[in-house]
């Protein structure tokens, strides 16, 4: 049999009616005890799955969630997982879009309305306050990671600001004053970013050492950075967008002999696996993707089945790991 084996093969291999073949799958009440068995070995020996798409579509429900992910973004990937269990665990799944360098935002979002998700779960997205509200408006929508005003629209985001604050605040309690910034860009995440580092540093009295260092959310930018730094003086420390430009930085002053931390102390964002792995050792801001998951998709369920409105904001406090990048300055 080259095609996916259908409810109806099943009740003809035992030789009994499509209905109730599908009472034994539902395991319900009816056939008799030696008709499930035989029922379902042919099922098992046949191959059979149940069309999950078909039944939910009798039911005129998906129960599927719609995520936009960036596929370039490590901490995405990491998201995903949990959103996964936090989904499974109240009788959803999910459907992923991918964000690319070539494939922008709202095609991506156009491939999870085309599949009939019932909500859809943002991550981190670039979108305008005024076309998020527009989106909120069509489909329950939950930004992750990301502060907006978009009306009909749930946000769960940690304080990014106050992130960054603890990787500066850290810096300090340990002699830094010398501490740059590589900026992560245009957006919302980036400027929250870029105002903790600038608020705590003059809360120090280090307004006349803030220096930020243009950058975005990669790798290369982390490596362009670190050739400015190079070209125009050190830092004794440096706080990153996040951990992809950390990682950028890392290998830039590895190759041209620069120690970390003995000659330069480096912080990351997101405390993403790669920071976690020993070679690397990064000390970094964790946003705690499992709780965001888990608020993520109690927001998404609690509008479809619990009929809450949009516009409500979880805000978590991130948490500062240190790890091996980090120590005083000598």
């Amino acid at each position: 049999m080259t095609r996916r084996p259908r409810l109806d093969d099943v009740a003809a291999d035992v030789g009994v009616s499509t209905a109730s073949v599908s009472l034994v799958l539902r395991n319900a009440p009816g056939p008799s005890a030696q008709t499930r068995a035989r029922v379902l070995e042919a099922a098992q020996r046949l191959g059979y799955r149940p069309d999950r798409t078909a039944s939910l579509l009798a039911r005129r429900r998906s129960h599927l969630l719609g995520v936009l992910l960036d596929v370039r973004s490590p901490y995405h990937a990491e998201l995903v997982a949990e959103l996964h269990e936090a989904a499974e665990n109240l009788g959803y799944d999910l459907v992923l879009s991918t964000v690319t360098a070539s494939r922008h935002e709202d095609r991506a979002i156009e491939t999870l309305t085309d599949f009939r998700c019932e909500a859809l779960i943002l991550l981190g997205p670039e979108l305008s306050t005024s076309r998020l509200s527009s989106l909120g408006a069509q489909h329950p929508s939950i930004v992750v990671g990301r502060r907006t005003t978009a009306a009909h629209v749930d946000v769960v985001r940690s304080a990014d600001d106050r992130g960054v604050t603890q990787a500066v605040e850290h810096l300090v309690e340990i002699g830094h004053r010398t501490i740059a910034f590589v900026d992560g860009g245009k957006g919302t995440i980036a400027s929250d970013r870029r105002r903790g580092y600038r608020t705590s540093m003059r809360r120090h009295a280090l307004t006349d050492q803030i220096r930020v260092v243009p950058g975005d959310h990669t790798e290369a930018s982390g490596a362009r950075a670190a050739q400015e730094m190079l070209a125009a003086g050190l830092p004794s420390a440096v706080v990153t967008f996040n951990d992809r430009v950390a990682l950028g930085l890392l290998d830039a002053f590895t190759r041209a002999g620069v120690d970390v931390p003995g000659d330069v102390s480096v912080i990351g964002y997101d405390d993403s696996p790669a920071a976690r792995f020993a070679h690397i050792d990064l000390t970094s801001v964790s946003q705690d993707a499992a709780q965001q998951a888990r608020h993520a998709v109690a927001a998404a369920v609690e509008r479809l089945d619990g009929g809450h409105t949009g516009g409500h904001e979880v805000v978590l406090e991130p948490r500062l790991v240190i790890r091996g990048t980090t120590r005083r300055p000598t």
